[in-house]
């Protein structure tokens, strides 16, 4: 679960504070899909962020499972995220020098667990259509297959919860949906919590709640009738 309270974010700028976000209430229970929208600029990406921990809040809460990491140190805010997070990145963001399986296999490597990171990489790369590829580098894969191997990694260590930024903003309409079926599909696979920032209907079509923000602010908050993937 996500419990977020009262969060704000502020950046200098010259001489004066710019708002990023003000004063965020939000909690995501276990298992749901949850939609992030809104204008450039209204400040999606950097709630992602800070709930991922890649940044601290300049004021709030946030609690993953119970526990409060908007001040933790990095140590063990690396080892609460290694261990509870996912994380899909608009630009894939692979290891150019590693191949599809290294890549999937890399968390798993880091959390000391290297005996079974090599069928669970084989696993979840089958999973997303990738079976014959996992040997594979990224510059030998398209744009989709890139996105389908860092969908892959970030369920790796089984999160509890996944954070995607735009997890199809960079594909075409029919690669974007399949990536939508295999989100979805992990998604009830492994029973994880899924917050994605998107400006795809679809993806928010098929989420089970939308919140929709504003210049920093949460303005509306939408459960689609066909939620739930």
């Amino acid at each position: 679960m996500i419990e977020i309270s009262e969060l704000t974010k502020s950046l200098s700028s010259g001489s004066h504070e710019v708002e990023i976000l003000r004063g965020i209430d939000l909690t995501v229970p276990e298992r749901e899909i949850l939609a992030i929208e809104g204008p450039s600029g209204s400040g999606k990406s950097t709630l992602l962020g800070l709930i991922a921990g890649f940044d601290f809040p300049t004021g709030g809460s946030i609690r993953l499972d119970g526990v409060e990491i908007s001040r933790m140190e990095e140590d063990d805010l690396a080892l609460l995220r290694g261990r509870k997070l996912g994380f899909v990145f608009q630009s894939y963001n692979l290891i150019t020098t590693l191949t599809a399986k290294e890549n999937v296999m890399l968390p798993l490597e880091l959390r000391g667990e290297s005996a079974a990171a090599q069928d669970r990489a084989r696993e979840l790369l089958a999973a997303v259509g990738l079976a014959e590829r996992v040997e594979h580098y990224p510059a030998q894969l398209s744009g989709g297959e890139q996105q389908r191997v860092a969908l892959a990694r970030a369920f790796a260590g089984k999160p509890s919860i996944l954070l995607a930024d735009e997890p199809t903003g960079n594909l075409d309409s029919v690669t974007g949906t399949r990536i939508l079926e295999i989100l979805f599909d992990l998604n009830r696979r492994e029973g994880t919590t899924l917050v994605m920032v998107t400006h795809d209907p679809e993806l928010s079509r098929r989420a089970d709640r939308i919140i929709r923000l504003r210049d920093g602010r949460i303005v509306d908050e939408v459960r689609p009738a066909s939620g739930g993937g």
